[in-house]
């Protein structure tokens, strides 16, 4: 018999915690997987002396757990910050002029809340997600960003990859900083869309090394603690995968759906098939597929190639009953143009009419 992430949740909910509560209620449990039979996760109390009085509810998650049948193994690691929780390491949001840096910090643990929760002034939100890296989704992201606000929508762009920000270096805003009173965060503007990027609070380079509570609590205060303003639509370019950040943003906000972005050949369908996976498990709806680099039409002889392959995205899209959004080509401006800073959906090329049909099946969709 297998067991399934579901039944181990459930298993953790019925074990009370000092101070009212269970495991999963009071948001201790962090780094679950469930394989082979092997249940592993941490148990993350808020300091030392805590850590210490869960030490007969660890014992007791250990035994309930290795009763059930599918379980070969336990393995539970209860553990502390070392630092107070909202003293995190701090990457610190800096103004543009001169005078003491703002006192808002990114990164700490999430604070608790009863469920997903709205974001103030924004009416949808939408994920763009990936199984994988490389299928260009932060591109994608961007460029769709602008297209929107040239449809006419007001449109902001959260950078929630935050282990490799590119949103700035995307959006021409490498080297600006966000303000900040000490309460909420002021974000920058370009082309059109409102956006913020962890990328934007620190230098361009710089690592962050941070454990999923870490990286959990700043999309919370990129969520909550920034000045979107009236959004028909936040767009929110996550990391490659399945992890932590994708998990915290669907319970943290009304996701409103998700859109997939993959690359035509299998070895990419496969890992889209994955995040399709997630968001079902996540109760987060599938607007639909986009295939990228689909096409590339050589600029010297106006050959058309399929490297990547051709039709996998709509094909797979067509097998999982669900809308195929279109297709982006894989082009060397579209290139140039994110490094340079400056969208290709800025202009009126082929390329940049992609992307403008791709912002209309959304609009017209209801989606955006």
């Amino acid at each position: 018999m297998t067991i399934s992430r579901e039944r181990v949740l459930e298993e953790l909910a019925r074990i009370a915690v000092p101070g009212g509560g269970n495991l999963v209620s009071a948001d201790l449990v962090r780094a679950l997987s469930v394989e082979s039979g092997v249940v592993r996760f941490v148990i993350e109390a808020a300091d030392a002396a805590a850590a210490r009085s869960l030490g007969p509810v660890e014992a007791e998650a250990q035994r309930a757990l290795s009763a059930l049948p599918g379980v070969e193994k336990v393995q539970i690691v209860t553990t502390a910050p070392t630092v107070p929780r909202g003293a995190p390491p701090k990457v610190t949001a800096r103004s543009g002029g001169e005078g003491a840096p703002p006192s808002l910090k990114i990164g700490r643990h999430p604070t608790p809340q009863a469920g997903p929760a709205p974001v103030s002034g924004v009416a949808r939100i939408l994920a763009i997600g990936s199984g994988k890296g490389g299928v260009g989704k932060s591109t994608l992201t961007s460029n769709l960003a602008v297209a929107l606000a040239r449809k006419g929508r007001r449109v902001g762009l959260l950078d929630a990859d935050i282990y490799g920000p590119s949103q700035p270096r995307m959006l021409g805003l490498t080297g600006q900083r966000p303000t900040s009173d000490g309460q909420m965060i002021e974000p920058l503007h370009a082309h059109g869309v409102t956006v913020m990027s962890l990328g934007l609070m620190m230098k361009e380079g710089e690592a962050v090394v941070w454990r999923g509570p870490m990286l959990m609590g700043a999309l919370q205060q990129m969520l909550n603690q920034v000045k979107w303003g009236e959004l028909d639509v936040l767009l929110v370019d996550l990391p490659p995968g399945t992890g932590d950040v994708q998990l915290s943003l669907c319970q943290k906000a009304q996701v409103s759906g998700a859109i997939i972005v993959s690359t035509p050949q299998d070895v990419a369908l496969i890992d889209a098939r994955r995040a399709i996976d997630m968001f079902d498990k996540l109760k987060t709806p599938v607007l639909g597929l986009v295939e990228n680099m689909s096409t590339y039409i050589c600029p010297n002889c106006g050959h058309e190639a399929h490297l990547f392959g051709h039709g996998g995205v709509a094909a797979e899209a067509a097998a999982l009953g669900l809308p195929f959004l279109g297709e982006i080509p894989l082009n060397l401006d579209l290139r140039l143009s994110g490094d340079a800073g400056t969208p290709i959906a800025v202009g009126d090329g082929p390329v940049a009419q992609s992307f403008a049909r791709l912002a209309e099946r959304l609009i017209d969709g209801g989606m955006a």
